[in-house]
């Protein structure tokens, strides 16, 4: 059985953490799984233009499987987990998170590598390093903080508490909460809503903002001058078709 999944409609693919008899938990396996799928869509521009990350069953994933590592499991390399949601942060395209049920430390690291995050009503978000006495390898100290701003980041990070679907939005971590029987469906309109501007523009946003978070603001404007790309290969069409309109 795949330990993860992907299924593709219309410029859309959908990829799926397949464990559900253990949360989803993340094995060394699973990771290797993953990072192939990412690095086949980072290559398929001309066919993908979004992707959604999920897990299937009650959770998105409860986090690290510890009792694979346990038994010998091991990734190709001492830091490919963290490398591999590093791939997810720099795909071309846009990538939203659909999360349910547990996400905890490794899974939220997992989730926050992602562009954007829908919540179910039944999602719960923590870092739990503190618990159990570990630090975080795989992005919790860098992309938090600048997902949710630093006293949040701190107080989720220090005390480990968990928190739900609704608190998560107010904090910004996730864009909105929605009931799970929703979940899916909201992630695909949110999807399906970028699909219908300029797959183009969506990469050119996408590399413009990640690119000038790592300067300051003067610097971060030059950036911009000096890497947009400007005029996209289907700017002249979908001038026309407005003309037409």
């Amino acid at each position: 059985m795949a330990l993860v999944t992907r299924r593709d409609q219309d410029g859309l693919a959908i990829i799926s953490l397949n464990r559900p008899d253990t949360l989803n938990a993340l094995s060394p396996n699973m990771f290797v799984e993953l990072r192939q799928h990412v690095d086949n869509i980072a290559a398929d521009t001309d066919n993908i233009g979004c992707v959604i990350l999920r897990g299937e069953g009650r959770s998105f994933s409860a986090g690290n499987d510890l009792k694979a590592i346990q038994a010998g499991e091991r990734a190709p390399s001492a830091h490919f987990q963290a490398e591999t949601l590093d791939a997810i942060e720099q795909l071309p395209q846009p990538v939203i998170a659909a999360v349910q049920g547990h996400c905890y430390t490794g899974s939220l690291e997992l989730a926050i590598s992602c562009d954007l995050m829908i919540a179910g009503d039944s999602a719960k978000f923590a870092d739990t390093h503190g618990k159990w006495g570990m630090s975080p390898t795989w992005g919790m100290s860098q992309r938090l903080p600048r997902r949710i701003g630093l006293l949040a980041a701190k107080e989720m990070m220090f005390s480990g508490r968990v928190i739900g679907g609704e608190e998560a939005a107010n904090l910004g971590l996730a864009n909105r909460c929605v009931p799970d029987d929703e979940l899916l469906d909201a992630a695909i309109e949110m999807a399906q809503s970028f699909l219908a501007n300029s797959w183009f523009t969506l990469r050119t946003d996408k590399m413009l903002v990640n690119g000038g978070l790592q300067h300051t603001l003067a610097d971060g404007l030059a950036f911009e001058r000096e890497n947009s790309p400007g005029a996209g290969p289907d700017m002249a069409e979908r001038l026309a078709g407005f003309s037409k309109k």
